[in-house]
């Protein structure tokens, strides 16, 4: 059961206070202190909102458990985290209260920890600094690319499987920030309930509208303890973050004021639209992380978002020698598509792969595909002849037998 629960008003004006002809018409220079590419989707002048909370969420931090907000320095976890803090005065929260901050290394806005710097100064707490050790974020999209070269070298893989991630598979997330962060929380607070806060708004996306205000968060429990995750400005629209940044006199990260992008995340973003891109390959900082992400690109012969290739974003950042590296990428990642399309669905990867044995024509084919993909894309790649393939399927499956995994029954046709 949701409740809500309404934060202090620390601030000197807000929506209410505004004459009622301008309350109906939104407020007649409503959009003055807006940044321009919001202005679309701001409907107001914006008000003090309140935390959506649940039972579970207040019985917990009345009960002390610890409070972190995870930050980017964007303007949704700047507003959470205002109005979070407080709601746990109001309430009289006594347990630990931390920022947390998941450092993506290169891709990041050289504003981003400064930000998260400014808004722990601002608010008297502590902020924690995670980072993944095993490598910034372009160091795992480059490794992921080595190690799917290395799958497909030993047909451990039908087709080359992309370096980056994607809306569907966002290890980004899940590796760089989550992980990370529940990680480091558990072995700072081991003896604690841990309740953590984010920015998620419904408002940005169809999947949000459908999230709850909290729930259980698995990688933050442990035994005899209680992990959450609190999502406390849910239901706020967004004049309402931007009004609550504005009336506290806190400066936007410089994605938005110099930049105008409308989401600050990685500086080249699997989720930005054409537009955000384009703004960041602007930022005189971001240039070198631009050209090793569309060298990677042009390495891969895949592009950064589905068929959406990075390097034309801002083709006047690359050299020659790049700029010639990114055609000859594309003209491979033609040929590679057409190559694999001629796998029959039955043969490709899948949980439980390999499903069924190549018949000895498919195995030519195969053999004949993985040839020329290896010769375009310069790879080393072993089993290139129908009976080397044939031969490494039975011994896959035979791998599968041995552990009592069976593969499915499957029909081909030569």
């Amino acid at each position: 059961m949701s409740a809500w629960a309404n934060p202090k008003d620390l601030l000197s004006a807000s929506f209410e206070s505004l004459p009622a002809a301008d309350q109906a018409a939104g407020g007649a220079d409503h959009l003055a202190d807006v940044p321009v590419q919001f202005h679309a989707h701001v409907n107001g002048p914006g008000q003090l909102n309140q935390v959506a909370v649940t039972d579970e969420v207040e019985a917990l931090l009345r009960a002390g458990a610890v409070c972190s907000i995870g930050t980017s320095g964007g303007k949704d976890s700047v507003a959470c985290a205002l109005a979070v803090s407080e709601y746990l005065d109001q309430i009289g929260h006594t347990g630990p209260r931390i920022l947390i901050h998941a450092d993506l290394g290169r891709v990041e806005w050289q504003d981003s920890l400064p930000g998260c710097e400014r808004l722990a100064e601002y608010l008297g707490w502590e902020l924690m600094v995670v980072r993944r050790k095993a490598g910034d974020m372009l160091a795992r999209w480059q490794g992921r690319w080595a190690n799917n070269v290395r799958r497909y070298q030993d047909l451990s893989c039908v087709k080359l499987i992309l370096p980056w991630s994607t809306p569907a598979l966002r290890f980004c997330t899940s590796e760089q920030k989550t992980d990370v962060i529940c990680s480091a929380l558990k072995k700072r607070f081991p003896g604690h309930d841990i309740i953590n806060a984010t920015g998620i708004r419904r408002q940005e996306s169809a999947r949000r509208r459908r999230m709850d205000v909290s729930g259980p968060m698995a990688k933050l429990s442990r035994k005899g303890r209680t992990g959450l995750a609190w999502n406390p400005i849910i239901e706020w629209p967004l004049e309402d973050v931007l009004y609550a940044i504005r009336q506290r006199g806190l400066q936007l990260h410089e994605a938005y004021r110099t930049y105008h992008t409308t989401r600050v995340s990685c500086v080249f973003c699997i989720m930005s639209s054409h537009a955000d891109l384009i703004a960041a390959s602007t930022c005189e900082d971001n240039a070198q992380v631009y050209r090793d992400m569309v060298a990677l690109e042009a390495r891969s012969s895949f592009a950064f978002q589905g068929n959406q290739w990075l390097g034309d974003i801002a083709p006047e950042l690359l050299d020659d020698t790049l700029l010639a590296a990114l055609a000859r990428g594309k003209r491979v990642a033609v040929r590679r598509n057409e190559l694999e399309a001629r796998i029959p669905e039955h043969l490709l990867y899948t949980k439980g792969w390999p499903t069924c044995l190549p018949t000895r024509s498919e195995a030519v084919m195969l053999a004949g595909i993985r040839a020329e993909v290896s010769d375009l894309l310069e790879i080393e790649a072993v089993y290139l002849t129908a009976t080397e393939i044939l031969e490494r399927y039975v011994g896959l499956i035979a791998v599968k037998e041995d552990t009592g995994i069976m593969p499915d029954a499957c029909e081909t046709t030569s």
